[in-house]
């Protein structure tokens, strides 16, 4: 099979999403790496009018929505099947994986994440604590929410890895990062249990900063 191109920035959780999918699959892929910032530039914006990333390109075929493009290599590489075979954990999947996209990431990882990691790090300023204390009771209600749905099983939609565990644990990991995930996670340690057990993966540990910085994503 052809190669896979994914643009993203190295760390952005949803592009680390469709990697991991790609390292579980054994395909062939090549990250081209952007500078943060790059997104706004005309050639990305080419390829994704809204600025965003990932974007992936596969034999001239070019999509963006991680969703999307997680269903895609699913689909277009169909082993392992990363689709639970059930319609109730079919269903599970696709709500999961809409709550990492609205609740998740909007409103929690995109103020908390953003005020320790991205704005610190990327544009030197310095965390508004009052605006990171307005996200953490949607950031409790989901997390409370990841919990219950998860309960006793390994993974989000049952017993196998799916798309939805692919998409959330990019996001909890980053958020894994700041000190609010310590209150967050203390009353639930399944999701803190499935945490570790994914990052444990060989896919997961393929798709981190350091290993595609030192150009260790590609295969």
């Amino acid at each position: 099979m052809s190669e896979f191109v994914v643009h993203s920035v190295p760390g952005s959780p949803f592009g680390r999403s469709v990697l991991i999918a790609l390292e579980e699959k054994g395909a062939r892929y090549r990250l081209a790496a952007l500078a943060p910032g790059d997104s706004n530039t005309p050639a990305h914006l080419a390829r994704h009018p809204f600025g965003r990333v990932p974007t992936l390109d596969h034999d001239g075929f070019v999509l963006y929505e991680t969703q999307a493009i997680l269903r895609y290599l699913d689909r277009v590489c169909p082993e392992p099947v990363l689709t639970p075979a059930y319609l109730r954990q079919g269903a599970r999947m696709y709500q999961v994986m809409n709550i990492s996209d609205w609740y998740l990431f909007q409103g929690v990882c995109s103020v908390i994440a953003f005020q320790r990691i991205v704005g610190p790090q990327l544009f030197g300023t310095t965390p508004d604590e009052a605006v990171i204390e307005r996200a953490m009771p949607q950031a409790r209600t989901v997390f409370a929410e990841l919990s219950r749905l998860l309960g006793d099983q390994p993974f989000m939609a049952g017993g196998q890895l799916s798309l939805a565990d692919l998409q959330v644990a990019p996001q909890a990991s980053f958020l894994s990062l700041t000190p609010e995930w310590t209150s967050l996670t203390a009353a639930y340690s399944n999701l803190v249990a499935w945490i570790e057990r994914l990052e444990a993966r060989p896919s997961f540990q393929a798709t981190t900063m350091a290993r595609l910085m030192a150009g260790a994503g590609a295969a």
